[in-house]
């Protein structure tokens, strides 16, 4: 038995109700099936099954009870078609790219990404002969300059990380269109509760469910969201054959984290945005962006795409490398991590973490300095993060 159909409910209302599969047992939590196979009534069955003529499951790479329902809550919440599950986020951007894409083919991305996004489009995509060219992500006409005829994918994340930089998707979408590729879009940073890009143009939506969608730290995961034709003609038959498959438990772990993600990120949207009024006139830091600020580069473009801000705050300490470290030392209450989305506040230094690999020119290209520092903001109360946050300030 499975869930009523969730067209007309609202977000949070999908998040808990949408793609419950219930067995005979008639459970109220989400069953998990961790099992690799599956048995026939007949050897006729089994033909069929593979043939595509008989709905059910076949092997757990290509298919699971319980990673289903993850899949079609996901697309539930997001609006879209369809969706399938990987085994990591990065799992999620790679398959999105290289399912659509051949040898001759080429690729227009944003130089704002991060560093594994980069080595995809930049290193891995060239060793099949697919050809890459970065852009300035909020510069329009450099998107617009970088089509070649032979253009079949544009690439972006807006938020970008880490530099919380928002990209015109709606724009980027008409241009993608207009060369006849596709648009792919990571929504980590904003989550489906307050950016919707396939509303907005996109083809396809990428996430790193490990964030924010399990918010708790626990497991690794993604997913890829678009049309039904772009899952079946692009995803659907990459991830079956090369098995990039998620586990059911990690299945079974996310259901769980999307029962509360709403709740969740309303919070820690709430608390970085307190975060940023704390620090936004603070001697030691000199610079600080947060989307839904009036003072955000593309104010005007958060205004027109996004619902909400973000659980993210970026900012830059005095005294670069040495001052952004004595500040992440002397904090009590945010952990060092280059993780995001979690229940507990955490904090990362780009330039020697997630952007490490790029050298100091590319970092210095999209903004990285020595000095800045990516905030995540928890679940703990606002006044113990900002008190923590200016206590550490003191040893700069």
């Amino acid at each position: 038995m499975s869930a009523p159909a969730t067209r007309k409910y609202r977000p949070e209302t999908r998040l808990v109700q949408s793609g419950i599969l219930r067995s005979p047992f008639g459970e109220t939590s989400e069953a998990l099936f961790l099992t690799q196979g599956y048995v026939y009534e007949s050897s006729a069955q089994a033909e069929a099954r593979f043939k595509g003529e008989d709905p059910g499951y076949q092997y757990s790479r290509f298919a699971n009870p319980t990673v289903s329902m993850f899949e079609q809550r996901m697309a539930a919440f997001e609006g879209a078609q369809a969706a399938r599950a990987l085994a990591t986020g990065m799992a999620a951007v790679t398959i999105s790219l290289m399912g659509q894409l051949k040898a001759g083919d080429h690729v227009v991305a944003s130089k704002a990404m991060f560093g594994s996004c980069r080595y995809v489009v930049e290193e891995y995509l060239p060793r099949y002969g697919i050809a890459s060219t970065l852009v300035n992500g909020c510069n329009l006409d450099e998107w617009k300059n970088a089509v070649r005829p032979n253009s079949k994918a544009f690439f972006l994340e807006t938020p970008t990380n880490p530099l919380l930089e928002v990209i015109d998707i709606a724009e980027v979408a008409k241009i993608a269109h207009s060369a006849g590729a596709k648009l792919v879009v990571d929504n980590v940073f904003s989550t489906p509760l307050w950016q919707s890009p396939l509303e907005l143009g996109a083809d396809c939506v990428v996430y790193s469910a490990t964030k924010h969608i399990d918010g708790q730290g626990r497991c690794l995961g993604g997913v890829v969201l678009g049309s039904e034709k772009f899952i079946m003609d692009h995803i659907h038959t990459l991830i079956r054959q090369t098995g990039p498959s998620m586990s059911p438990f990690n299945a079974w772990v996310l259901l769980k984290g999307l029962e509360t993600l709403a709740v969740r990120v309303r919070r820690q949207t709430d608390t970085a945005a307190t975060v940023a009024v704390a620090l936004a006139d603070h001697p030691k830091v000199t610079r600080l962006v947060y989307p839904g600020r009036p003072d955000h580069p593309q104010a005007d473009i958060v205004a027109k795409q996004m619902r909400g801000g973000s659980t993210l705050v970026a900012f830059e300490i005095k005294g670069g490398k040495r001052g952004a470290f004595r500040f992440q030392d002397a904090l009590q209450l945010v952990r060092i991590s280059n993780n995001l989305g979690d229940a507990k506040s955490l904090i990362t230094h780009p330039a020697t973490t997630t952007h490490q690999r790029l050298n100091a020119a590319a970092r210095a290209e999209i903004g990285v300095t020595d000095g800045l520092v990516r905030l995540s903001a928890g679940l703990e109360h606002p006044d113990d993060l900002v008190e923590d946050i200016l206590t550490a300030l003191k040893a700069v």
